[in-house]
Formats: structure tokens, sequence, C-alpha cells
């Protein structure tokens, strides 16, 4: 396999360590599944779908609360995960109509959609957030931390400026997509498809973004994105 960047020693500046990152997307593949799962066991118990969908919706909640109290600390990422799983937990609470509730992952993803596209012109766009903590020390010239390459490097800045665009308008169209499946489709299917919707757009949006990033040059330290100093 072509190597696109040379390989870094495992202390290299910035690079967050492989078990994080392995406990990162064990918590969130967590987050994601346990309230699907549950939904399915409390519906074949016999609960209600109100009963279930708001079980199921404080789930990630109470996941959220236990690492807060273990001392997890957040950033800026962390925070914005922190308080749109509240958030969610919190719309859950307040509505007692099951179509309505069905729809809460699009009406949050709407709201999401419309945070990412509002950080575009931004200090740091969330996008750069997001990508900083899996690439950082691995992307750019001799692991080079991100906030020199953003300082110095304008095109560096508008990759992240461009990705974030890709992210925000894609996660309102996939939004667009959960309300209409909440109020259209049979409700014991909806929760399945949110869920496997979550990948599918996971999928999509690392394939079109990585073919961008090809294209500029993020993953090669040699190519005219990082020779282009600010004047």
């Amino acid at each position: 396999m072509m190597r696109l960047y040379p390989p870094r020693h495992p202390d290299a500046p910035g690079r967050v360590p492989l078990p994080r990152r392995l406990r990162q997307g064990a918590v969130l593949a967590v987050d994601l599944a346990a309230p699907i799962a549950a939904y399915y066991v409390l519906r074949a118990a016999g609960a209600s779908v109100y009963v279930a969908l708001l079980v199921s919706a404080v789930l990630p909640a109470v996941s959220t609360g236990v690492q807060l109290l273990r001392g997890r600390r957040l950033d800026q990422l962390g925070l914005f995960m922190a308080v749109m799983t509240l958030l969610s937990a919190g719309v859950a609470a307040i509505s007692g109509d099951d179509r309505f509730l069905l729809a809460k992952d699009g009406w949050l993803t709407t709201v999401t959609g419309l945070w990412m596209l509002a950080t575009t012109r931004a200090h740091r766009p969330f996008v750069y957030h997001f990508a900083r903590v899996l690439l950082e020390g691995r992307v750019g010239p001799g692991g080079e931390r991100w906030d020199s390459l953003w300082e110095r490097l304008p095109d560096f800045r508008h990759v992240w400026r461009v990705a974030n665009v890709i992210w925000g308008t894609a996660t309102l169209l996939d939004a667009g997509v959960r309300v209409a499946m909440a109020y259209t489709l049979p409700v014991n299917l909806v929760p399945a498809l949110n869920g496997l919707q979550y990948g599918v757009l996971f999928v999509v949006l690392q394939v079109a973004t990585n073919i961008y990033y090809f294209r500029v040059g993020l993953f090669n330290p040699r190519s005219a994105l990082y020779r282009a100093e600010a004047g």
C-alpha cells in the first residue's frame, strides 16, 4: 500500500494516542447502538412506543453524565456532543407524540447542520476540531502542530472551511430524510433505520471529504498546500 506520509513516532506532537481514539470510538458506538437495542427490547416486553423511545433517548445522556463524573475533560467537540445529547433527552421528555419523538434525531440533526455551517467563518470551523482529534501529528510536514499550520497557511484554513460546508450541507440533507422517515414509515422500523443512516452518512462523508483531501494534497507533506505561505 502506498504511504502518503512518513510514519510518525508514537509520541509525535499533537497525535492522539491510539487507545484513546479506540475508546472514543467505542463510546460513540455504544451511545448509538444501546438506545436502538433498548427500544426493541422494551417493545418486545410490551412497553408503549413512547416509553421505549423515551428510555432510548435518555440512555446517551446517562452515558455522558457518567463520563463527566469520572472526570472526562470536555474540549469544544466534546462539549458540543454533550449539549446535543442532553438536548435530545430534554426534547424526548417534553414531547408526548410518538411521531415527533421519532423525528427527534432529524430535528437535532438540523440544529447540528445549521451550527456547522454557522462555524464556517468562525475562528475554527467545526470539522477542523473533529478532524484534529484523529489526524493531528499524522497530517502535515514533520508532524507540525495544527495551530501553526492554521496560522501560517491560508490554503490549510480554506481546506477546513470547504470541508465544513460539505459536512454541514450533507447533515441538513440527512436531517430532512430522518424527519420524512419519522412521519411516513412504520413506527417500529424508524429507530433501526435512524441508526443505519448514521453509518451511511459517516461513510458517504468520509469518502467525499477524503476525495477532496487527496485532490488538495492534505495527506502529502510535500504538496503545494504546505508551501502556500501567508503573505
